[in-house]
């Protein structure tokens, strides 16, 4: 039978696990953010837990990546779906783009050390929903003359995505300031979905 102390001792451990996975998650986050090849220790030692605390949560690195990675995704999700992406299909995907931008670089490295991490399936199902909001808005804008329809659309979605990568590994070399890189990201995908005159 639980007594009202035991019942008190359980409901402080179930608050102090909650608030060290929190604490994990969020220092994998921007461990994994800045360097893609962060050793668990490092992480453990930024959320200010032990290392076998991290394992009592996260049985492998990869269970602890993929977790950042659904969390990366879901608060993606959540901004994009609040975009505006009515009107001007230009004017609506510059919007996107710059979102997308700002999204892939708050993350950082973490795609890379994804990909390193992660089933092949799982990095596809992380890409799809943006892919489905890209494919929308270029077939709005196909549909109006805005962008070029003489070109496979997977293709143009595939130029979109890599220029926004592009953006962040040049960045990373230090090619490009962060100033820059919303309007490169954006005169560089217009200029592929623009039709030619």
């Amino acid at each position: 039978m639980q007594t009202l102390g035991t019942a008190a001792a359980t409901g402080a451990k179930r608050a102090d696990a909650r608030k060290n996975i929190a604490a994990i998650i969020e220092a994998a986050t921007v461990s994994l953010a800045k360097d893609p090849n962060v050793s668990v220790n490092d992480i453990a030692k930024a959320a200010g837990v032990g290392r076998v605390t991290l394992y009592g949560h996260f049985d492998s690195r990869a269970a602890l990546i993929r977790e950042v990675v659904n969390r990366a995704i879901d608060d993606t999700d959540r901004e994009l779906n609040d975009l505006d992406l009515e009107g001007d299909p230009r004017e609506a995907i510059a919007r996107l783009l710059e979102a997308t931008w700002r999204l892939t670089h708050r993350y950082g490295s973490l795609v890379v050390a994804a990909e390193a991490a992660l089933p092949p399936d799982d990095i596809h199902d992380a890409h799809v929903q943006p892919i489905i909001r890209m494919r929308g808005l270029i077939e709005r804008g196909q549909a109006s003359g805005a962008f070029r329809s003489d070109l496979p659309i997977a293709w143009l979605i595939e130029v979109a995505h890599s220029t926004v990568h592009g953006a962040a590994d040049a960045l990373h070399r230090g090619d490009i300031t962060e100033a820059q890189a919303p309007a490169l990201i954006t005169d560089t995908v217009l200029a592929v979905l623009t039709p030619s005159r």
